[in-house]
């Protein structure tokens, strides 16, 4: 690009530089302005420098000038994101199994631009993408990408459900079927992303992990379930699907240690109906899928839970437990 051409851009690089190199710990003054602009062919003087300034401050960007004998200059302070927001959104990326480690740094390398030179530094030094299990799916942008357009269009999805095998390979469910689902929301659980979808075939609602649904297709039918889903609650659905495993859904009512509210209200949410039994114990009444899960779940808790009700819940817990310590014997 010719010089000329170049320098109708300076005002556009001087908000590049800015963005990129300054915050509230690194001001740049107006000769570090005019070096850093040389360094992309471009001519500055001091008085051009402060004039550019003040037609971007006028157009809304928040630059502040700090007055210092020395470490005294121009920094961007009014960012899209603080520091601190940005630390969060890689630690939600690094901490999302749903991403590969490839996808993980490529949205991380994004982030960081978000921050200065310094700040993204920072930012780095936070980064443990490595050792983090991850999915291996690398095509899950474009899976939820095809979902979230399928669920705007009305539309029914088929795809293919992948699993592992003994050789440690993803192949599909079903020798291949595909399954054809009504797409209704996208949910986080458990570090994994989850399709929520009507089922025509069984006419009820079920669950699949994003980053094992593989070669989906948005077709022409019209989503069916409606009805369903006027009344359905993606976070107690979550919440009772313990461990997004399905199963027979009962109401239950659990015994347990005063000790354990906390953990209770962490899995069922204040709304649960708690309901005090005596000076040690607490019992709570939830709807919860019936699975191995659920049953893992009660048995991390040890003796301070128990189930009270129904009687034939209790007993697939016992035949559980039994099964369990049977292997061991």
């Amino acid at each position: 690009m010719a010089r000329s051409a170049k320098q109708k851009q300076k005002l556009l690089y001087l908000l590049k530089i800015l963005t990129e190199q300054s915050d509230e710990e690194h001001c740049l003054s107006a000769q570090a302005l005019i070096e850093a602009l040389e360094g992309y062919d471009i001519k500055a003087e001091r008085k051009s420098i402060y004039d550019d300034i003040a037609q971007l401050i006028d157009f809304g960007y928040d630059i502040v000038l700090v007055k210092a004998k020395t470490g005294g200059g121009y920094y961007l302070a009014g960012r899209d994101f603080e520091l601190a927001e940005l630390k969060l959104l890689v630690e939600t990326v690094q901490a999302s199994r749903f991403l590969t480690v490839n996808k993980s740094r490529e949205l991380i390398s994004k982030i960081e631009k978000l921050a200065s030179r310094a700040e993204a530094g920072q930012l780095q030094r936070q980064v443990y993408v490595a050792n983090r299990i991850k999915t291996a799916n690398e095509s899950i942008y474009y899976v939820v990408d095809d979902i979230h357009r399928a669920i705007q269009n009305n539309r029914q999805i088929s795809f293919q459900y992948l699993e592992w095998n003994l050789n440690r390979e993803l192949v599909p469910r079903k020798g291949g079927i595909p399954y054809l689902v009504s797409p209704w929301a996208l949910t986080c659980k458990d570090e994994y992303y989850y399709l929520i979808a009507h089922d025509g075939a069984e006419d009820k609602i079920k669950h699949f992990r994003v980053d094992k649904m593989a070669r989906i297709k948005i077709l022409e039918d019209k989503r069916q379930g409606a009805a369903l889903f006027e009344r359905f609650d993606i976070a107690d659905y979550a919440n009772k699907t313990f461990g997004m495993y399905g199963g027979q859904e009962e109401t239950v009512t659990l015994l347990f240690l005063n000790s354990l509210i906390g953990v209770v209200m962490d899995r069922f949410g204040k709304e649960a109906s708690v309901r005090i039994r005596d000076e040690e114990h607490f019992s709570v009444r939830v709807k919860v899928a019936v699975s191995g899960q659920f049953f893992g779940w009660l048995t991390g808790l040890g003796a301070g839970a128990r189930i009270i009700a129904p009687a034939s819940v209790a007993e697939a817990y016992q035949r559980h437990l039994r099964e369990t310590l049977a292997q061991y014997e």
